[in-house]
This record gives structure tokens, sequence and C-alpha cells, in this order.
């Protein structure tokens, strides 16, 4: 057992090795990992998913508790099957054999010492790192040279959205400090001949209705940060409220092809050159996995 700070929440809580044990710290889980599905997963940016797919490996729980996340069935409900550390290796091996372009490991954070041990030995594809963006430099460092692509989001430009919908203080600054140690370990992104990310960093923002100072200011972040060519910026206009999004009225709703518009033109008109922007029909249920065990 230990005291656990992986996360910028640094709950100093005693994490058990499995979750059937009490566990108090935010992430109520264990230091073994649980794993909610591992397949081929084809809705991801074109230089993550490619024509085959990403091999996405979905672990339950999260550091945040978005309440409007998609995926709230394993983020905060915790759906998934408790597994080992050699386990979670052949899940990355059998999507490998599928023809995974890359190893995608979503919200893998809380469980940083496992997918370290997985990876003790390199894979033969890219290891993406698909995170909230609410992360300790130190576990940055810790994953050093086991993560060739970050994938982080920029969630919040402002205080008040962190707190009141992820229970997240401080969660601009904190991300931006990741998002930077990220960059220093890649260094400007690399696209192979068939346009896949061999490494680099690849930042998103999931628009919010009604917050548009929130987008503002994470798109300027990123202008004054980051020269063209450094890193890729990915703008999803994919909000469903999900989870319990309906207690929280002014975010209850779709975006508005208005709201849409505005933040798309401000990126336009911005020094943000490499990246991605979303259709109208990317805000569709079909679009999220089934959180069934699939590939475990």
């Amino acid at each position: 057992m230990i005291l656990c700070n992986l996360c910028p929440r640094c709950c100093k809580t005693v994490r058990p090795s499995s979750v059937q044990e009490r566990t108090d710290g935010f992430c109520r889980c264990g230091l073994l990992p649980i794993v909610s599905r591992a397949a081929l997963h084809h809705w991801e940016e074109p230089c993550i998913s490619g024509t085959r797919g990403a091999g996405t490996v979905f672990f339950a729980g999260c550091n945040m508790h978005c309440v409007y996340c998609q995926n709230y069935e394993i983020s905060v409900q915790r759906q998934g099957t408790e597994i080992s550390i050699p386990h979670l290796r052949s899940l990355y091996e059998n999507l490998i054999r599928q023809g995974a372009h890359n190893i995608d490991l979503v919200t893998p954070t809380h469980f940083s010492h496992a997918v370290y041990e997985s990876l003790r030995t390199p894979l033969s594809v890219p290891v993406v790192y698909n995170c909230g963006g609410y992360e300790s430099v130190h576990t940055i460092r810790f994953l050093k040279k086991k993560i060739q692509i970050w994938l982080p989001d920029l969630k919040y430009g402002q205080e008040y959205c962190a707190v009141r919908y992820s229970q997240a203080p401080n969660y601009f600054d904190t991300a931006c400090r990741a998002i930077e140690e990220m960059y220093r370990q890649t260094g400007p992104y690399e696209l192979d001949s068939d346009g896949l990310m061999k490494k680099g960093v690849l930042i998103r923002h999931l628009i919010l209705p009604g917050q548009w100072a929130n987008t503002k200011n994470v798109i300027d972040y990123i202008s004054d940060t980051f020269l063209p060519g450094q890193v890729m910026f990915s703008l999803m206009r994919q909000y469903i409220p999900m989870g319990c999004a309906s207690q929280y009225p002014e975010i209850n709703r779709t975006l508005t092809e208005d709201e849409y518009q505005q933040a798309e033109s401000y990126l336009e008109s911005s020094s943000i050159e490499d990246g991605f922007i979303q259709q109208p029909g990317a805000a569709d249920t079909s679009f999220i996995p089934v959180f069934d065990g699939t590939g475990l």
C-alpha cells in the first residue's frame, strides 16, 4: 500500500492493491487497473485513429468526475474489471495483433504505476496517454520515455467552470504546467508518411454551452505559448449533456451553431495552424463506446 499523490489532488490516502479493499481517495480505486473496454477505436483524431483504429484501453475511475462526462458509468461509477499488470500488457499485445496504430490509454492517471510496469518493455507502436489534463508534473516526468504521444484535454480556462463542473481547483494553471512538461519531453510533433502521429502533444478542448470565455482563454493560451508546428490542437463540438448535467441548467443542452462558429472563427483568427475541428454531426451518442468488457 502507498500514500497516493499521483494527481494534483494529492489525497495522500492509502491505496490498497485491490478496489475490493476500502479506499477513500478521490478516484476510489486500488492500485490494480480496472479496465472497461479494450478495442480498436475509429473516432479519435485522424492522426490517432488512422485507417485501422487506435488500440484503446478504457480505464475505470477518474481524477476529474466531470458532471457532464459521456463516460460517466466508468469514470464515476467505475464499471469495469480489475486485472493484473500482465493481463494489461496482454491487452496491448492483442490490440497490436488486430492492427492498432497505437495503444491509446484512456484516463490512466490514477493507474500510472501499473501503466509504468506494463510498459517496462517497449511496444512496437506508439503509446498515447489520453487524459483530462489535471496532471501532476512529477507523474508526467515519472512516465518519461514510456509515452510517445500525449493527448491531454485543456478543459477549462476559467476557475469557475473547473470548480463547478469538475471539482478541480486551480485546473488551468495545473494543466498548463503539465502540458508544458509533456512538450518538453516530446518536442514538436511528428507525423509519418500516412499522417499518423509518431510523437508529440495533441491538446483537446471541448466547447461547453454558454461558456465562451472559457474557450477563448484556452485558445489564447495555446496561441501565446506554442509556435506553429510545435503542438496540435483539437477543437471539439461533440458536447452532449450526460452524466448529471441535468442538475446544471446552463449546460443541460447541446451547443448552438452560433456558439460553435464563434469558437471556430476565433481559432481561425489565432496563430494556431495545426489541428482539427469537428463536423456538426459529432454530437451524437452513437460515437460513445459500449463499456461492456469488450476485449478483456
